[in-house]
């Protein structure tokens, strides 16, 4: 691993970064003692029940609420209408995508449901029991209104509009264009096409969503316990729904099972559960189902890309091309819009390779189904599937090897900073060393000499690539520019404590990916202090300082390197006050495992607590022009690039059965570059966990709609996510390309996993099934799929 720069302290006993360490919690967690939303239970807490539409279009003629009231334990019952009146509406839109448009959304819904599971009312009642049992006595009269549910059919020019008064259906449109295209594609020697479609994604967190407000009408303080990714954004959300002083509003995280993008948004069910809390005065709790989760969680992906490439004959991308249209529900999502999907396709696709020649379009359709909101690795793995996909097909129709054909396409490593066709520029990528290390990792030429040898004797296996290029660690450019309330910078606040302890408070949060290890284990780097001393305070917005929360791989590059700066400033000033103490130089001395030390030689001087002590306890021993610091904050905002940019290649190795189309996963293999690593372990767990996620996008998981807007697989036993025993090995390897934008070096890894695997997986197929001419172009690969590729079932 190369030694991120300036950090002093990795020479020494102390220097933990770069260590697998177990993550902070795990035994608790795995003992069962952990403590999420709804292990809470305050006193005269209540249950907040909602009220969903059936259909995904219909006008609501009427609601009696009454048989709901006199229900056994209800305290309360509110339609849409009544919420208007505590919740203002939001819009989900950004300025940064420009002619974007999305009607106000309302908490409930008032007059007419645009998705079935939509909210109408809340029950709120003593038990959740009572407030499902009164829910069920909510009568609605509804009059089903004409559906829009397919994406092409909700852009054509006659399609009726989604929301009464538009003129079509476009939600947001965005085309980009680089270098002569079509000079390119008149010069190849080969074109290749495809309509690439994408299932439509649910997160299917182990927790659902959950949220407890409790209002205290006495000080008007509104405490809010909450499922979330970003404290001090809903924190601010919160106070501006709903008229009060952001500092009345308090977010507290509790331990959270799960999020992938889910935890990030404004959600009308929540809002309402909130909404209840403060006119009952009272603690009202609301938890999301599992099937109504399927119904009201965002979703994510579902695509359908026109793509097209040429290629020399030697393999070089002449040109891409794609037409990409991106489902998306009836409203933007709020803050974040839901544009990020489409856009990041656009962004991404064909950003590993030198091609300047480059147009795509993106359409953003509404309909009525459940909203789109981001997902881990918003857009990766789309345009990596585009990009690959069409990348393979061209090889293999020029006859060029698939890795060959990379090798002679990819940026060169020492080309950074480079621009992509799209513009954004990513600086310090690896990706031919990337390339090498993987094909020295998998074997590349024993496996093919292999797949020949098993295709001899009628076992089909294929071997497929994927490169990527990840965003990580965004700026304000990304979300604070398009007028969105969401911070793009991270504070940190580190103290001594009188027994010699770290507290250390950041705005990051933890939802499992093992973010208080990162910072306990930069803090402790930075100070000189054991690991074990430095206790990790998260997710409080009333206790940590205000930041941006963990979402596009942010939390290290954003949030540890805020840790590191506040760690070397209360380094600096322990040892300016232990050389007045000692009547040494403080250059002359060092902090060890906790212990104020000579920097030549070691001999210890006092330890921490000592010095603390003296700090706290004794001022009148300490000279009268030294006042000692023991506690700081510094903060950090990445502003060199609009996101800091890492890199990685996968590979996956398959078999497929020819008979029944089943696809067995052999092995699959990542190499990625997220610059400096703090800790192996976690960001091993990252891309593996990340990697299963893809595999399930490929072969799994999707979201069914009928024609009139009805979901078809609204529960686990029917919408298949992937399990441990269908899992490949998954070998992991990374390299270590230090971003320049910090001086920890750290770049994002959250998205690394998710967003290369599909692809792999989908090119190891086709490769599987090149010698029978099929060709898949959709995902999830389902066994009827392959069937219908090979000509063995109709399609």
């Amino acid at each position: 691993m190369n030694s991120p720069r300036d950090l002093p302290q990795a020479q020494t006993a102390d220097a933990c970064i770069g260590q697998p360490l177990p993550r902070r919690g795990l035994e608790r967690l795995l003992q069962g003692r952990g403590c999420y939303v709804d292990d809470l239970q305050p006193p005269r807490l209540a249950h907040a029940v909602m009220v969903r539409s059936p259909y995904a279009h219909a006008r609501i003629v009427s609601i009696d609420v009454e048989p709901a009231r006199r229900a056994p334990g209800v305290l309360a019952v509110a339609t849409g209408r009544d919420m208007a009146g505590w919740c203002k509406p939001w819009v989900g839109t950004l300025a940064t995508a420009p002619g974007m448009r999305s009607p106000p959304q309302h908490a409930l819904a008032i007059d007419r449901v645009c998705w079935q599971g939509e909210p109408v009312a809340v029950v709120v009642a003593g038990t959740r029991a009572q407030a499902e049992d009164a829910a069920e006595r909510v009568e609605v009269t509804w009059e089903p209104l004409p559906v829009v549910a397919d994406e092409l059919a909700a852009l054509a020019p006659d399609a009726r509009p989604v929301h009464p008064g538009d003129a079509d259906n476009v939600c947001y449109r965005r085309e980009v264009a680089s270098g002569d295209v079509e000079q390119g594609f008149a010069a190849a020697a080969a074109v290749v096409s495809a309509t690439l479609r994408t299932g439509r994604h649910t997160h299917v967190t182990l927790e659902p969503r959950a949220i407890l407000a409790d209002f205290n009408p006495a000080d008007r303080q509104l405490t809010v316990w909450h499922a979330s990714q970003v404290p001090h954004m809903m924190q601010w959300l919160l106070a501006d729904q709903f008229g009060l002083p952001e500092s009345q509003v308090r977010v507290i995280v509790p331990d959270v099972g799960g999020s992938f993008g889910l935890k990030i948004h404004v959600f009308g069910d929540e809002m309402a559960a909130v909404a209840m809390a403060l006119q009952l005065g009272r603690p009202v709790k609301f938890v999301a189902d599992r099937l109504e989760s399927f119904q009201s969680d965002v979703h994510a992906r579902g695509h359908r890309i026109e793509a097209r490439m040429a290629v020399s004959a030697e393999g070089e991308i002449l040109a891409f091309e794609l037409d990409d249209v991106q489902t998306f529900g009836p409203y933007g999502c709020y803050p974040r819009a839901g544009t990020g999907e489409g856009n990041q396709v656009l962004n991404l696709a064909g950003a590993p390779y030198r091609n300047r020649h480059y147009r795509g379009r993106l359409r953003v359709a509404f309909q009525h189904k459940g909203m789109v909101g981001p997902y881990r690795a918003v857009g990766h793995p789309v345009a990596c599937l585009a990009t690959e996909v069409m990348l393979e097909q061209a090889a293999r129709a020029v006859g060029v090897d698939p890795a060959q054909a990379r090798r002679r396409n990819l940026v060169a490593d020492d080309a950074y900073p480079w621009t992509l066709a799209t513009g954004p520029v990513v600086e310090g990528l690896s990706q031919q060393a990337s390339l090498d290390r993987l094909l020295q990792m998998m074997d590349y030429d024993g496996l093919r000499a292999a797949q020949a040898r098993e295709r001899a004797r009628g076992v089909h296996r294929g071997i497929g690539l994927a490169h990527f290029v990840e965003m990580t660690s965004p700026s304000g450019r990304v979300y604070g520019a398009g007028g969105a309330p969401i911070a793009s910078q991270d504070a940190c606040m580190l103290r001594l404590t009188a027994s010699g302890m770290v507290h250390c408070a950041v705005g990051i949060t933890e939802f499992g990916q093992g973010a208080a290890m990162m910072v306990a284990q930069v803090a402790a780097s930075g100070l000189g202090v054991p690991v074990e001393r430095v206790r990790v305070l998260l997710g409080d917005t009333d206790v940590t300082p205000y930041g941006g929360g963990n979402w596009g791989s942010r939390g290290t590059g954003i949030g540890g390197e805020a840790v590191w700066l506040a760690a070397r400033a209360l380094r600096e000033n322990l040892l300016a006050f232990a050389a007045r103490v000692l009547g040494r130089p403080a250059d002359a001395l060092d902090l060890r495992g906790g212990e104020v030390v000579e920097r030549e030689g070691g001999e210890r001087h006092l330890s921490l607590e000592a010095l603390a002590r003296r700090a706290y306890f004794r001022p009148d021993l300490t000279p009268a022009d030294i006042t000692p610091e023991l506690m700081v904050t510094r903060s950090f905002s990445q502003r060199a690039y609009g996101s800091v940019f890492s890199n990685g290649v996968h590979a996956s190795h398959v078999e497929v059965d020819l008979d029944t189309g089943w696809v067995r996963l052999l092995r699959h293999w990542v190499v990625e570059d997220c610059g400096t690593v703090v800790n192996p372990l976690l960001v091993d767990e990252q891309i593996r966990g990340g990697v299963v996620q893809g595999l399930g996008a490929a072969l799994y998981e999707e979201v069914l709609y009928g024609d009139e807007g009805q979901l078809l697989n609204g529960s686990l036993a029917e919408y298949l996510v992937p399990m441990a025993g269908e899992m490949p090995d998954i070998e992991v390897a990374h390299l270590h390309t230090p971003t320049r934008t910090s001086t920890l070096g750290a770049k994002g890894a959250g998205e690394a996993g998710v967003a290369g695997a599909s692809a792999a997986v989908l090119n190891a197929v086709n490769d599987a099934l090149a010698p029978f001419g099929a060709f898949l172009t959709e995902i999830p690969i389902t066994p009827q799929r392959v069937l219908q590729a090979l000509g063995k079932v109709p399609r």
